[in-house]
């Protein structure tokens, strides 16, 4: 493995300076996993300062093109001015008051106009938040306990009741997960088969629409139907898919109807807004105007802050005045194409390559087996980042522009030359440092 010389840690100095801090103070050195120092290589920028569009800079003043920013929360790129116009608007009026502000209405009354199954909904402030808010509602609403949701689904929320089924299970009671059932994407027998196992048991079934799998035919809507017919609520996650598959969501695009649905990541252009939406029968649990057990929803303190309902506003009016998943599909399909010429000119099919909707692109990384590589992964990402590329996938924003994306494709097929070599001669040959871990583990 090659020494990473002073020369080479100089470039993100400052970067390294923030870190050591960082693990003093924050468990792990910051607060989402997925941005950890474990999941990126030893080369890489620690932090970042500022962004604008597609571009971000870290403290050392290095500037990169960012791919999956802010978690595919920042569809419209950083520092966005409609958006940003319209937060600092808002909050010259004040953010959080004692009885609800008129933008919460505001808000709530665009984002139902806009999704075809929503008839109430709540905000809070991330996805798991709402989601778990979901799982309560189902099993108020059917008089069930048992949670089922998709194993091939990577998160849904960081709640006892599916962080705990994962390798991070420490602090959970197993009697919590004992509560949820897993079944496969794309495969109703599986599902089917736990509604016969647990008769009248299953609360809510749990899924995404796709991730890089599509649904086969008529998988979403029998799914549905099934769910139906077993009298259990049909939950679906759309904090990745909505906002990029469409306007109206994936449940448009497949042409589905679920009881209860969270949005969230673009909600709101990457202001911490998040929305359960749903069917008034259910949701209204939760509410002033129904004759049952009451539920107790969803009740935060900032949940409904007013800039960040702003930016919903803002960031769902420029999706209707612009195609901006139209551009998100065009811009990744342009991506896509680049990189997979390149593929194939290589010989590298079946090593390295892109997957997924062109709007949220992923790529894999492969060992001279053809077997999934974290090392070969951390190579990547080593190359295209000493080439001012940062991302962990390829997901889109609609600030990429031409030039942005044909950058990268150039830096991509710098990065597979080293990669290449690496097949044929091994990793470590290559590799500066350790490589980077997947987040679900056991331990460190």
């Amino acid at each position: 493995m090659p020494d990473i010389t002073s020369e080479k840690l100089a470039k993100y100095a400052k970067s390294k300076e923030w870190q050591k801090k960082a693990h003093d103070l924050i468990p792990g050195g910051c607060h989402t996993y997925s941005k950890g120092d474990d999941q990126f290589p030893e080369l890489a920028p620690g932090f970042m300062v500022r962004g604008k569009g597609c571009h971000a800079w870290d403290p050392d003043g290095n500037e990169y093109i960012e791919y999956g920013i802010g978690l595919r929360a920042v569809t419209l790129g950083h520092a966005f001015e409609p958006v940003v116009e319209a937060v600092a608007e808002q909050i010259r009026l004040g953010s959080n008051y004692t009885r609800p502000a008129v933008v919460e209405v505001e808000c709530a009354e665009m984002l139902v106009d806009l999704i075809d199954s929503a008839e109430q909904v709540k905000f809070a402030k991330d996805g798991s938040t709402v989601i778990t808010a979901a799982t309560r509602l189902a099993r108020a609403h059917t008089g069930r306990k048992l949670i089922a949701f998709c194993e091939d689904h990577p998160f849904f929320s960081y709640n006892d009741w599916f962080i705990g089924c994962g390798e991070m299970a420490g602090g959970i009671p197993e009697e919590e997960t004992a509560l949820s059932v897993k079944f496969r994407y794309n495969d109703l027998d599986s599902l089917r088969s736990l509604f016969d196992r647990y008769p009248k048991q299953i609360a809510c079934v749990v899924m995404e629409a796709e991730r890089t799998e599509k649904p086969a035919d008529r998988y979403l809507p029998a799914v549905q139907d099934l769910c139906h017919a077993n009298g259990a609520v049909f939950i679906l996650d759309e904090m990745i898919t909505g906002f990029r598959w469409h306007n109206k969501g994936a449940q448009h695009v497949y042409g589905i109807d679920p009881d209860l649905c969270g949005f969230g990541k673009a909600l709101a252009n990457g202001f911490s807004l998040s929305a359960l939406t749903g069917k008034r029968e259910i949701m209204e649990l939760g509410g002033l105007r129904t004759d049952k057990e009451r539920v107790f929803l969803l009740s935060t303190t900032h949940g409904a802050e007013t800039h960040a309902l702003a930016a919903g506003i803002a960031t769902m009016r420029f999706y209707q005045q612009n195609d901006v998943v139209g551009t998100l599909h065009r811009q990744g399909e342009r991506l896509a194409n680049g990189v997979n010429k390149i593929v194939a000119e290589m010989g590298l099919e079946g090593y390295f390559g892109v997957a997924g909707r062109p709007c949220n692109l992923v790529y894999f990384t492969c060992d001279p087996d053809k077997r999934p590589s974290q090392p070969y992964r951390t190579l990547f990402m080593q190359e295209i980042i000493r080439r001012g590329v940062i991302g962990p996938s390829f997901v889109i924003s609609y600030s990429h522009t031409d030039a942005d994306v044909d950058r990268t494709i150039e830096v991509v097929g710098e990065a597979l030359v080293v990669y290449k070599k690496a097949l044929e001669e091994g990793v470590d040959k290559y590799l500066m440092g350790r490589s980077v871990k997947p987040v679900d583990r056991k331990y460190v």
